[in-house]
């Protein structure tokens, strides 16, 4: 049997399933068509490469029970934690595939090694296409999220803090615009280190820097802020990105640049942006409607009095600022918050 008919086999296989993997994950987890066909057509690329070798060589060099890897695996083979997993890993078996592939044509066929090595490029940006648009795989559908900013508290931040953890807030943004770096870092650690062991995630304002310095989970970024591409060459997967929007042209952009979560707003007139038309509930409609697997958080003068709109529009998740931070009772309006959008859903 001749070995690099079965070297490239075995490969060939190997990149047309990674292919194949990553295909329907921008189909199904992506819902991106765009993607989905340029993977499709490197998949198509590849066979018509292969036709160039003799008909049935491959096939009749094929020694599946005699392979001596088969039974060779590795416990990282064998779990993936999610579909992005998945597909990531299916990535690097391609890149790896064409690689020998190309690397074994050579000692047959310059020309076909050399249309391999034009697909391996392909394949890269494929593939960071592909983990670009997955994001961090750690994005999440929030409840409860609370803008924190200390100078719309009626009370002691750090007591506000408490109260809307306690209150069943599962998201904090630190949203402190003309604080120092430094004291910034500082007051995210202090954050991180009481809203975490509760399993609340904690996400910074514009700053990917002092997210990652401070073990935030993650950032928020809006028009006039770091790109998502950015903060990921910066901080890679480890960080969540959020993305303000304010209609479907830019929620597109965000979904399309790999955003874990877009910001829906404004809903209604508020403090914060006081510049702001709102957007109102029929852009939260429009949204969930384009991208129901996008976790989102509708955002912009939401109160417990006005919530049963969104919750009307199918809203899952909200971000309140100042009638959390300015009330009294900052928890009590948490838990509000909390069980209008769960009787909703019940209802």
């Amino acid at each position: 049997m001749s070995a690099v008919a079965r070297m490239i086999d075995a490969n060939a296989n190997r990149a047309r399933e990674a292919l194949r993997v990553m295909e329907d994950a921008a189909r199904f987890v992506l819902d991106d068509s765009d993607l989905s066909s340029r993977l499709k057509s490197i998949r198509h690329d590849l066979r018509t490469a292969l036709d160039r070798l003799t008909p049935g060589w491959l096939e009749a060099n094929r020694d599946t029970p005699g392979d001596v890897g088969t039974s060779i695996t590795t416990e990282s083979e064998v779990n993936r934690a999610s579909l992005h997993e998945v597909a990531i890993a299916a990535g690097k078996r391609l890149s790896e595939a064409l690689r020998v592939i190309e690397e074994a044509g050579k000692t047959i066929d310059p020309d076909f090694a050399a249309s391999i090595g034009a697909l391996r490029y392909r394949a890269y940006d494929a593939e960071s296409a592909l983990h670009l648009r997955l994001g961090s795989g750690k994005a999440k559908q929030w409840r409860v999220c609370v803008l924190l900013t200390e100078s719309l508290c009626e009370l002691p931040w750090e007591d506000v803090l408490r109260s809307i953890v306690d209150g069943g807030a599962d998201c904090i943004q630190v949203r402190e615009k003309e604080m120092p770096g430094g004291e910034l870092t500082s007051r995210v650690r202090k954050v991180t280190k009481l809203a975490q062991p509760a399993g609340v995630s904690v996400i910074v304002n514009d700053l990917a820097d002092v997210a990652l310095a401070a073990g935030a989970d993650g950032v928020h970024v809006g028009r006039h802020d770091m790109s998502v591409r950015d903060v990921r060459r910066i901080a890679g997967r480890s960080l969540i990105v959020g993305v303000s929007t304010h209609d479907l042209n830019e929620a597109q952009a965000a979904v399309e640049a790999g955003a874990d979560y877009c910001g829906v707003g404004a809903m209604f007139k508020t403090p914060l942006k006081p510049g702001r038309h709102p957007s109102g509930p029929a852009y939260l409609r429009a949204f969930i409607e384009r991208y129901p697997q996008v976790p989102h958080l509708a955002i912009g003068g939401i109160t417990p009095q006005n919530v049963h709109e969104l919750v009307d529009a199918g809203v899952c998740g909200v971000a309140a600022s100042s009638a959390v931070c300015a009330a009294d009772d900052p928890g009590a309006v948490v838990t509000a918050l909390r069980e209008a959008l769960t009787a909703g859903e019940s209802g």
